[in-house]
Parts: C-alpha cells; sequence; structure tokens
C-alpha cells in the first residue's frame, strides 16, 4: 500500500504542490473553503489517512466510518484533502458523496482562526473528538510521532485543556492529556571530532568530540526513531508550510574540518541521517591534507564533493572567521557594506557544490543589526546562532538558537537536549 500510495503522490507533484502552496500559505484566507471543487464527502468505512511527513508519505490516522471531510478527488485512487500544514490522502473507493441532510454544520468561525504557531506532538495514537468533551463522538485519530498545528485552546467545565484541530475542513477537539505541546526542534551544533588516543592537543577544547561518544549519540537517534532534517525542512517548519514528526532534530557542523568528513561522515551515511555543514569558504583546500590529528586540518574540494549525499553544504562566510585582538568577532567591527560583499562572496565559492546556499552560521555565533540586513540582502533565508534553546515557529529566521554537545556531556545529557522539554533539557 505504501508503494503504491508513494508512486501516485509523485506522479502527483506538480498538482499536488500547487495545491499545498493554496492550502498552507495564507491560514488566515482560509482559502480551502474558496476552491470550487472542494466538497463534502463521507466515509463508507473506517479509512487510513496518509499524509507526507518529512520527506514520507506514510499512514498518520484513521476517520471513521459515517464520518465526513472536504476533499477532491487527487487520481482514480485517492481523494485529498487539508491534513496539517499539508495534505492528506484517503483511498476513493472508501468515499461517497455527503447527503446535506447529514452534514454537520458550525464551527465555521473556529476553522478561519489564525495560526497560533504552535503545535501538538503525539506519542501514542489519539482520539479527535467533535467537542471538548470525553464523552463526545470520535471521528478520527492521529498516529503517533507526528507534529500537528493547533489553531485554538480552550477549557472545558472542569477545567481540563483541549486544543483545536482543523483535519479536511473538520474542526476536531484533542484532549491535552493525550498529547503535548510542541516546545521546538533542536539545531544540534559540533565542530571537531577525534579519536581519544589522538587527542593531545584539545582536550580541554569543548567542542572536540570523541569519534566513540558521537558514534553512541547517532546511534541514540536511530533507535529512538529519529528523523535528521535538513535547514530547508526547518524553514517549512518556520513556516508553517510542512507536516513533520514529532522526533525531529537538525544536526549542524560548523567550519568544515577533516576531521568532519573523516569521522562523522561514515557514521552519518551509516545510519541514513543527514547534515548540514557550514564551511569558512576562504579555507576549503585545493587538495586533501595528509591527516594529522595535532592540528586543525580543513576539506578539500574532492571531500567536499564526495560528503554530498549526507551533507548539504551551506555558508559560514568566507573572510570574517576571525577575532580581533580583543578575542571578538571582527564581524561585530566590519560595515555593512564589507559584511555584505563577503556573505556574497561565500555564497558565489560555495555554488561549486551547491547552487541554493541560503543559509548561513555567524562566525562564532557574533551577530548585530549589520550582520541579519548583509544576511538577508545577500541572500540567505535562515541565520543560526550559538544563543542557547530550540527552534519554534514565528522564531526571527535571521538570529536561530541551536544547541551544543560539548565534550564534557554525557549521553543522558544529549538525550535530555533533544527531547522535547524545556528547563533542564537545555544546557546552562
Amino acid at each position: 500500500m505504501r508503494s503504491t500510495i508513494i508512486r501516485y503522490y509523485w506522479l502527483l507533484l506538480p498538482g499536488l504542490f500547487l495545491l499545498a502552496l493554496i492550502l498552507t500559505s495564507t491560514r488566515a484566507n482560509n482559502l480551502p473553503e474558496n476552491i470550487p471543487d472542494l466538497q463534502d464527502w463521507a466515509l463508507s468505512r473506517d479509512s487510513e489517512i496518509y499524509s507526507q511527513i518529512g520527506e514520507k508519505v506514510i499512514p498518520v490516522g484513521k476517520i471513521k466510518a459515517g464520518e465526513w471531510l472536504q476533499m477532491i478527488p487527487a487520481t482514480t485512487k485517492y481523494y485529498e484533502f487539508r491534513f496539517g500544514h499539508g495534505i492528506g490522502f484517503i483511498e476513493r473507493d472508501n468515499v461517497l458523496p455527503l447527503k446535506k441532510s447529514r452534514k454537520i454544520k458550525g464551527d465555521l468561525s473556529d476553522l478561519n482562526k489564525p495560526l497560533t504557531n504552535q503545535n501538538l506532538l503525539t506519542q501514542k495514537p489519539v482520539r479527535i473528538y467533535m467537542a471538548a468533551d470525553l464523552k463526545s463522538t470520535v471521528f478520527a485519530t492521529l498516529a503517533a510521532n507526528l507534529r500537528y498545528p493547533i489553531i485554538g485552546k480552550l477549557k472545558d467545565r472542569l477545567n481540563n485543556t483541549w486544543y483545536e484541530v482543523n483535519v479536511g475542513q473538520r474542526l476536531g477537539y484533542i484532549s491535552a492529556a493525550d498529547c503535548e505541546i510542541d516546545n521546538g526542534i533542536p539545531i544540534l551544533t559540533y565542530h571537531h571530532l577525534l579519536k581519544n588516543e589522538e587527542n593531545k592537543f584539545f582536550q580541554h577544547t569543548s567542542t572536540t568530540t570523541s569519534d566513540i561518544a558521537f558514534s553512541n549519540q547517532m546511534a541514540f537517534l536511530k533507535q529512538a526513531g529519529y528523523e535528521t532534517l535538513s535547514l530547508a525542512q526547518l524553514e517549512g517548519y518556520l513556516n508553517n508550510k510542512i507536516n513533520l514528526p514529532a522526533k525531529a532534530v537538525v544536526l549542524t557542523f560548523d567550519d568544515g574540518l577533516k576531521s568532519v568528513y573523516r569521522y562523522a561522515y561514515p557514521v552519518l551515511k551509516n545510519y541514513g541521517f543527514r547534515a548540514t555543514a557550514f564551511i569558512i569558504s576562504s579555507r576549503i583546500k585545493r587538495h586533501p591534507q595528509i591527516w594529522n590529528p595535532d592540528s586543525l586540518q580543513f576539506m578539500s574540494i574532492a571531500e567536499l564533493s564526495q560528503i554530498q549525499d549526507v551533507f548539504d553544504v551551506q555558508s559560514h562566510t568566507h573572510f570574517l572567521h576571525r577575532k580581533d585582538a580583543s578575542h571578538f568577532p571582527i564581524l561585530l567591527n566590519r560595515s555593512y557594506h564589507n559584511i555584505l560583499l563577503d556573505f556574497e562572496r561565500s555564497r558565489r565559492a560555495l555554488s561549486q557544490f551547491n547552487p541554493h546556499v541560503l543559509y548561513l552560521s555567524y562566525p562564532f555565533g557574533g551577530y548585530n543589526q549589520n550582520a541579519i540586513a548583509a544576511a538577508k540582502n545577500a541572500g540567505f533565508r535562515l541565520a543560526v546562532t550559538t544563543v542557547r534553546g530550540k527552534v519554534k515557529p514565528g522564531d526571527n529566521p535571521f538570529t536561530l538558537k541551536r544547541l551544543y554537545i560539548l565534550r564534557s556531556d554525557s549521553l543522558p545529557a544529549m538525550v535530555a537536549r533533544v527531547a522535547n522539554q524545556t528547563g533542564s533539557g537545555l544546557p546552562r
């Protein structure tokens, strides 16, 4: 079934992409109601719902027989409807025209609410009720490991919290006791990796991670079911334009060090993970260097080309990755014009590896208003800092927070950091 729906999905991608833009670009306008072909359809039997979550089309829930959604035909096999920030699919054989006398009216004003920039997370299958009442009819369920947008929040007569959601232009209610509030997606930051026996000169450098510790961290993410996201997916999350799993993390590596090619790349490739490499474009080597663990070495043209099946190459500036005599990032002392020229030069230099250099890591996390303005005007769409925290919809895309996984951190500390929690989950 999954291979069949994926095949139909990709055959229809141009049309579905246009519809996805309509359904997700301007939530406040309630565009699905203005599409002439969007109609109310009933379900003849309990039906599986499919949707694209991240990059996979998977089962995401069920709707009960006799219930309805607003849908349009997608193919001879499937109907499609609004699901979260994207599109859901139901097999056409399960769909019947809905008799007007059975249509449930009301609550349209709630469906027209603007986005709250909040999602709920499902750790288990959760019920969607027709009213904020546990005695109300359950008309659908959401599968485990989903992020789903909330359009409202309310209390019942017993002071229990409920979340309003929109499924196929159908207003539903999910009990807060059955789910979690999304506390954001962690962007994890790495720099240098070495074997313990090699590490003679970087033992007191907190950003140098042992190859064993890194491998154990990635093994945990894989076993726990985390999906590694690209920055393009993170951008979609920030802008409420993509459906993502509850367990999601972004992996970033600053500087472009050869140790990343040597130690991180094979581990990530083995687990089928993806990551972003923020490259200092002026330090790319013309030819690979002979490995020397006693110095900081940078990747070559050939090495950067080889890792692109795992790494998305993005910018860490061209000449601005330096500090001044007072040990402050020199970027903070440069004019807007100087910063802009450097950002543009970096994008050009990295275009040999990636024609879409759209994301930036500020050197040493240093930024100011000149840097933000230059990043925007140089063509970047997101920029990351070293401010500690997770990323949530509505955050400033040019001052995104990240989380360091330091040499001194234990595996439980890393686990706490990526978990959907605040407080003790963040580094001090």
